[in-house]
This record gives structure tokens, sequence and C-alpha cells, in this order.
């Protein structure tokens, strides 16, 4: 939807008033054309009307709004208001929701339920009373609308409704006031609004210019929790107050603008939002939302990055005192952030995989084969029965899908090279997306040049494909040594004197200098430098920065140094005496080993004795079975459950 999304441009009237009122006082108002209009020559003609003409208020209605509190979190929406509140990820929340859990802080984390307990509701009742007072209470019973929930457990909540908040870390102190917050606002009363709006007339056409303004008149659960929205279209718009207005006031017109505006493609999912739409499918289980997107992320098949936006053109006519100006402004659009874009690969396999198994990838196979394993469970279907007509239809679908999966899956014909003659085409290699001149059949073999990370297979041109082969390329010479451009399975880089520097994003590797070059080969030989804080050469003790602080290395093995000591002020007997210290501690304590790897001749040694221990116990294993379906067969008739698919029962008389 995203790729053949087409922006439609159309013009939004706005209109600003002096508003006058009888006793002299003045105020400014703004209202809106209640309709786009389509060309910048309707939306001219619209405000050579507003030149002419009287406006005046036709009609004032004000009616009352409530706001209901959500209900308290489910898994899904934990994980989607967590994301949105606290910039954490489904599996971080997860992980701090477990911690919590385990410490006896919340209930438990996995559930479908928006239901609370009688005591979750009593305490909470009385904590609200003691907080705000008896008009802030409305007791309510959730029930769980969401299609396949199983509601095993109680919604997620505090375990005791009186503890604010609690000790632990910054995440865990967050995670449970968001708990504790949701789980307070589901039992307090609506908030009250009242919704105004104001209709004005023109006096030479039968348009009207409309303004909505909103006033909390009662906060009610506002006073403790505000819901997060993913996206601008799931706001409400209104919310802005308006002054004091009658039928008899008067308004003089300040400023009439139409600008042009833009449908917006559908955006993006966050993980708050894919999270959402699994749930709207019926897909997966609480447990699973979080290992599913972390799954997706771990192969690559997206990645979660930010985007930068760009730049874009739209035309602004402004009347003022009878004249209408035109102006072109620009803006920037398509601005990502937190969002989770398809990789080529993901691409790739998704469109085999819905090829081969379109039924499987159906959204409402999942949600299907949850609901039979339901009925399973529930003893009203046989599970062999499901799993046989799953097969049926399965088993041919591998066999068809394994012999396409052996032709060039994925592969796109770009065009032919000029200087070669050969196809020139882009598919997915051991390492990522590559662009490839020639065929595996051609005599000579064919070339291969990795698509750079800001280019996809399904929208790079030739032109881009043929670029990429200019690489490697030499750039010059520096302290005698030929300094070279080239690309690698992690980004472009430099090499020079046998080792190599990485380009960052903001340089282009076919457009590079060798000044550029060298001023990053010195800014690399500096860090590296700076790296070093001590070096024992005939100890082999180094005194090294790393990423997470200073420590000590000796033999391929890290030490911590105390966050007290001053790494530059160690000598080596002190190096000598914390290694000491740390020597004999485990390894999963903290102590990372760097190659620390089993001797050859150690696990050849053990090889046997496992080999041996693994044939023993084999063989001890098979004799049990042996013996035990021995005394089945000589004992009495099996007795089996005469329900469908039940596991057969068996006694054996002795």
């Amino acid at each position: 939807d995203i790729q053949q999304f087409v922006a439609e441009a159309s013009y939004k009237v706005s209109v600003s008033f002096i508003l006058t009122s009888a006793d002299g006082k003045t105020a400014t108002l703004k209202a809106d054309l209640g309709k786009r209009l389509k060309t910048k020559e309707d939306a001219k003609a619209f405000l050579n009307l507003c030149k002419d003409a009287t406006f005046s208020i036709v009609d004032i209605s004000t009616k009352p709004g409530r706001k209901t509190p959500p209900p308290p979190f489910t898994t899904s929406t934990l994980q989607q208001e967590a994301a949105r509140k606290l910039g954490m990820s489904v599996s971080q929340t997860m992980m701090v929701a477990q911690r919590l859990y385990e410490s006896g802080k919340i209930t438990y984390m996995r559930t479908d339920s928006v239901n609370l307990s009688n005591l979750a509701i009593n305490t909470s009742k009385a904590e609200i009373e003691t907080m705000a007072g008896e008009r802030y209470v409305k007791v309510r019973h959730y029930h769980t609308k969401t299609k396949g929930a199983q509601e095993a457990h109680e919604a997620i909540r505090p375990t005791y409704m009186n503890v604010r908040s609690i000790d632990g870390n910054a995440q865990e102190k967050r995670l449970y006031e968001l708990i504790w917050k949701r789980t307070i606002a589901s039992q307090m009363a609506d908030a009250e609004l009242e919704k105004t709006t104001v209709t004005i007339g023109l006096s030479n056409t039968s348009e009207t210019l409309e303004a909505v303004g909103e006033v909390i008149t009662f906060d009610g659960f506002l006073n403790v929790y505000m819901e997060s929205f993913d996206d601008e279209s799931d706001t409400d718009n209104g919310g802005k107050t308006l002054p004091a207005l009658s039928k008899s006031d008067n308004l003089t017109m300040q400023v009439a603008t139409a600008t042009e505006r833009y449908t917006q493609r559908p955006f993006r999912y966050t993980e708050a939002s894919l999270v959402r739409k699994l749930e709207e499918l019926g897909i997966g289980r609480p447990s699973t939302y979080a290992p599913t997107i972390s799954t997706i992320q771990q192969r690559e098949y997206v990645k979660k990055e930010d985007k930068e936006g760009q730049p874009r053109d739209y035309v602004q006519l402004e009347l003022i005192r009878d004249t209408i100006n035109e102006q072109v402004l620009t803006e920037t659009v398509g601005t990502e952030k937190g969002k989770l874009f398809p990789t080529d690969i993901g691409m790739v396999v998704n469109d085999f995989l819905l090829e081969s198994f379109p039924d499987i990838l159906d959204f409402n196979f999942t949600a299907s084969v949850e609901k039979q394993f339901d009925q399973v469970a529930e003893g009203d279907i046989a599970w062999n029965k499901v799993i046989g007509d799953f097969y049926t239809s399965f088993h041919p679908a591998v066999e068809q899908a394994a012999a396409w999966s052996k032709q060039k899956v994925g592969e796109r014909v770009l065009g032919t090279d000029p200087k070669s003659g050969k196809p020139v085409s882009v598919r997915i290699g051991r390492f990522g997306p590559i662009a490839q001149i020639g065929v595996a059949e051609d005599e000579e073999k064919p070339r291969f040049a990795s698509l750079q990370k800001d280019q996809r297979m399904d929208s790079i041109t030739l032109e881009e494909a043929l670029a990429l082969f200019k690489l490697p390329r030499t750039v010059g010479d520096f302290e005698g040594k030929t300094l070279t451009i080239g690309v690698g399975r992690f980004g472009p880089y430099i090499r020079h004197d046998g080792g190599y520097i990485s380009i960052p994003k903001i340089y282009d590797p076919l457009d590079i200098d060798l000044d550029t070059c060298i001023s990053l080969i010195e800014k690399k030989r500096q860090e590296e430098s700076n790296r070093i804080i001590h070096h024992f050469e005939a100890e082999g003790i180094q005194v090294l920065n790393g990423r997470f602080g200073p420590y000590l290395t000796k033999d391929g093995q890290n030490y911590r140094i105390p966050k007290t000591t001053d790494p530059a002020t160690l000598t080596l007997e002190a190096c000598q005496a914390l290694i000491e210290a740390q020597k004999d501690k485990p390894t999963n304590g903290g102590y990372r080993k760097r190659g620390s790897k089993q001797s050859a001749s150690t696990a050849t040694k053990k090889a046997p004795t496992k080999a041996k221990k693994a044939s023993t116990e084999k063989k001890s294993t098979a004799s049990q079975k042996a013996t035990t379906t021995k005394k089945v067969a000589s004992g009495t008739k099996a007795n089996t459950s005469s329900k469908p698919g039940s596991p057969k029962k068996t006694s054996v008389k002795k």
C-alpha cells in the first residue's frame, strides 16, 4: 500500500476573524471551510468571494460530551502504551514486566483479559477516595471483546493498589507507575466535556465556515491518566478553547488562507501498532507477540530504524486587505522515527511464501488454527483429524515450493551492460542483496557487487547498479601505500596498509576524495591511540578504554577496574593484583573471555567418553522400552477412551 500510494493535493481554507462583542471587547476566532477544494482555481475563487462577503454568526451549538477511561492493561495494550509513553521496545517491556511479576509487584503479565478481581476493584475504590474524593469513583467491570481471547488470567495490575511507587531501577519504576495509573483510571469517573460548534455564514454564498472548541468541565480519570495514540489520525481534532460568543457579535475578517495539503500515505508499523494489528487479526497469543516481533528483526526480515524526510513544495494563497498573494513554501514530509521497514530479503521471502503457501500466509489462517486448537482442548474435535486435514494439502505445496526454490527466487533483471552486452540483475546473495553482471552459464564468471545500505532491490535502476561495479576503486597514495575504496558485507570501507576503515553514511563511496579518506584514517589512528591507556608489553597486560568503560586484558580475558580507581594511575603491580583477585571468579559473573576456546586435545579426549556414555544410555533406554512393550503385549487388552482424538489409556495386569 505504501509503495503504490500516490498523494493527491487539495486546498484547506482557514479564515481568522476579529470578534467584537456588544460591550466592545475583542477576541480572535479561527474558522475552517467544512470541505477541501480540489484545485488552486477553486481556492482562488472562494478567496475572491471572501473579499466582498459580510460574515455573521449563524449558529452556536453546545453539546455535553464524555470521555471514558481505557480498560486495565492486557499484554497487548501494555506493550503498545509502554512503547508510546516510555519508548520501550516490545521485548524490553516484557522483560521488565517479568521482573516486576517475579518480585511480586504486579499480576501475571501474559494475559488477554481486562477483568479485575473484586479485591482489586475494592482496593482501587478506597485509593481513589483517599486520593481525589468520592466524586471521582465509578466502579467498572470490564469484559474482553478481542476475538479468540482465552481470559485465563486477570488483567495486568499492581498486586497492592495502595502502593503507588516501588523500589527498583528507572525502567521498573516507570513501567510500574504506568500500570498503577491505568488500573486506577479504569475505576474512575468519566471526564465531562462541553463541545461548542460555531457556524459562520457568508452573505454571497451558501458555503459556511466552522470553528470547534472543547472545554473540560470535570477532569475525572484525566486527573490521573491520559491514553496515547500511535498516529496523528488516531487523536481527536478538538481541544482548542473558543472565546465567549453570541450571535450578535460583529466579525471582521483579518486574513484568509488557502493552503495546499496532500493526502497522507498509510503509516508504517511501529512495534506498538504491529502488536495492535496482530491482536485485531487474531494472530498469535499474548505470549507470542514479543517473540514474533523480535524474530523478524533478528532474521533481518524487517529493520527498526529512523528515516529522514524529504522536502516538498506546496502553494499557499493568502487574502489580506483585498489582495491575494501566492507563495511557494517548503515542508519536510515522510520523516519516520522508530518504524519497521521491510528489508530486501524480507520482501523476497514474503513473496516466495505468498506464492507457495497462499492459504497458510492468509491472515485468517493463524486465527482459524488457534480456534481449532481451542476446540481440541475442549474436546469438541479430534486432534488427529485437524493435523490430517492440514497435511493433506500442505505436503503437495511443500514439494512444489521445493522445486521452485531451486530457481533464482527474487531475481530482478534491470537491463544490459553496455560494455559487455551481458544482462544486469539484482538478487539476494549470501551476505545480502547484490548486483550481478552475467549469468552462471557463461564461460566467464559473473561479476558481483553489493548494494549500498540505502539502495533497494525493488527500486534500484540500471545506472545505479552499473555504478556499483566502479568499486573497488583506487583513490591515490598515502604514506607510500595505495589507498582504495571498496564495499563489503558491513558497508563501504577504505583499505590502506592492510587495514580497513569504515566510511560514514554521510559520504558516498563513489565520490569520496583522497583528502577525506586521509582525515578518516588519521581520526581512526587517534581513536586507537586513545583506546590504550597502559601497555605492559613484557607481561602482556593492557589497560584499555572500552565501550562500557576502562578494563584490563591479559591472555584473551578481560578484568574489571573498580569505579573508584583511576585507570591512568594503575601500575603494573596494581594491575596484577586486580587480575589475581578476579582470576578464579566465573566468567558468567561479568568477566568476558575473548577467544577462549577448548583446546583440540582436551576436546578429543572428552569426545570418546561422551560417545561411550551416550551409547550406554541409548542401550539402557532401548532395553527399558523393549521390556515395557513386552509387558503390555503379554498383559490384558488395553482399555481405550471412546472419545475421538483422546489419548489411549492402558492398564496392565501384574
